[in-house]
């Protein structure tokens, strides 16, 4: 039975160019029932949706990473929003705060803001990514309280507990395998199971055994075996209870 739901993966990376097609029919004809790819433009947003359209298990975010926002970025969320019209659209996504990179705060935040609010109207779910902006993304958070993941979490368990609180979901992937990732395992111990769902961010963050080497879907198995390590459970239970959960996160039934 394929367990593995992947609720955040970019296939659209250069990565996967020599094998991309043949690798997804792969992957859903083995382990994987269901994949969210991830725009992070509106070029990987328009990517996104053709490989959703191509698998009966693929599914969209369009949305403008905060690596990417730039002057022109107010203007092309208007098409971002058309985009997200399209039938295989989960979510409005990867979009958020990121820190390590230079680029101006204030830009970051009200194009981020502009799409929660977007989200927000057009009645999906986000997929939030954030780096070293915890104390903004809280706050933004706390604002706004949208519908969706915080993916890759890596803030502490005290504020794991308020993404929970506030109806959120915790996104984890192959970090919690590494031996100095004793924070995202502190989170794994205390959250409530209903509230986790697993990711690749492939092709990036492999796993332990593959740390370093190219990510894909079927490799959430390892993260599966590690929280069930973490949690006294088995790996198959960790599937079917995130299965449910990213199904219920993005609508998908």
């Amino acid at each position: 039975m394929n367990l593995i739901f992947d609720t955040h993966a970019h296939y659209d990376d250069a990565a996967f160019d020599d094998d991309r097609f043949d690798l997804l029919d792969r992957l859903f004809s083995e382990n994987v029932c269901g994949i969210v790819n991830q725009g992070t433009d509106l070029a990987t947003s328009k990517f996104s949706i053709a490989l959703a359209e191509q698998f009966d298990g693929m599914y969209a975010a369009v949305g403008i990473h905060p690596e990417c926002v730039n002057e022109n970025s107010e203007k092309e969320l208007k098409e971002i929003k058309e985009l997200a019209s399209h039938k295989k659209i989960a979510a409005i996504g990867e979009i958020g705060l990121d820190y390590y990179y230079d680029k101006p705060k204030d830009l970051q935040k009200r194009i981020f803001i502009a799409q929660l609010m977007m989200a927000k109207e057009l009645s999906l779910p986000v997929n939030i990514h954030d780096r070293e902006a915890h104390g903004d993304m809280h706050a933004i958070l706390q604002q706004y309280r949208p519908k969706g993941i915080l993916h890759c979490f890596s803030g502490s368990v005290e504020m794991a507990r308020e993404i929970v609180r506030i109806g959120m979901y915790i996104g984890m992937g192959g970090v919690v395998t590494f031996k100095n990732a004793r924070k995202a395992v502190d989170v794994i111990r205390e959250i409530p199971l209903d509230r986790l769902v697993l990711e690749t961010d492939c092709p990036y963050l492999s796993p332990v055994p593959f740390r370093g080497k190219r990510n894909d879907s079927s490799m959430i198995q390892y993260t599966a075996e590690k929280i069930a390590e973490i949690r006294h459970t088995t790996a198959e239970e960790i599937l079917i209870l995130t299965k449910e959960n990213a199904e219920k996160v993005y609508q998908i039934y």
